[in-house]
């Protein structure tokens, strides 16, 4: 496996693709979130919401965006994310995750981040820092 300190910028993270997104995935975020907005579990809340069904919590995909990082844990850590919502994620949306290098300073790498569906539509971009670790 290439170190996250070999990526050139330009260079991506492989590309991690979600299992499609279950009702358990969105109930459990719940219990571990403590937000319980029924709009994210209950049928009949999304559709009095104007919504065409339930949706998952924005956080959580943003969540799975760490997913990307997570084969470098030992070379450094996310230090800062900035991320913007750009559409909603539906059961059974199929979404694929992307990181690409763009900036390297000292210990510090930006990499732009993507989260899109199966239709290619981005549901949430933005910046991630991962700083890496001194060694002593």
């Amino acid at each position: 496996m290439k170190l996250i300190t070999d990526l050139q910028i330009g260079e991506s993270l492989d590309e991690i693709i979600l299992n499609p997104v279950s009702r358990l995935d969105l109930i459990k975020y719940a219990g571990a979130s403590g937000d319980f907005n029924p709009i994210h579990t209950i049928d009949e809340e999304a559709k009095n919401a104007s919504l065409p069904g339930i949706i998952a919590h924005g956080m959580w995909t943003m969540g799975n965006l760490a997913k990307l990082f997570t084969p470098f844990l030992e070379e450094g850590f996310i230090q800062e994310y900035s991320i913007r919502f750009k559409g909603m994620v539906f059961l059974e949306d199929i979404i694929s995750l992307k990181a690409n290098l763009v900036e390297t300073e000292s210990k510090k790498l930006t990499f732009n981040v993507e989260a899109s569906n199966q239709h290619q539509k981005a549901v949430m971009n933005g910046s991630i820092l991962f700083n890496i670790h001194s060694k002593n």
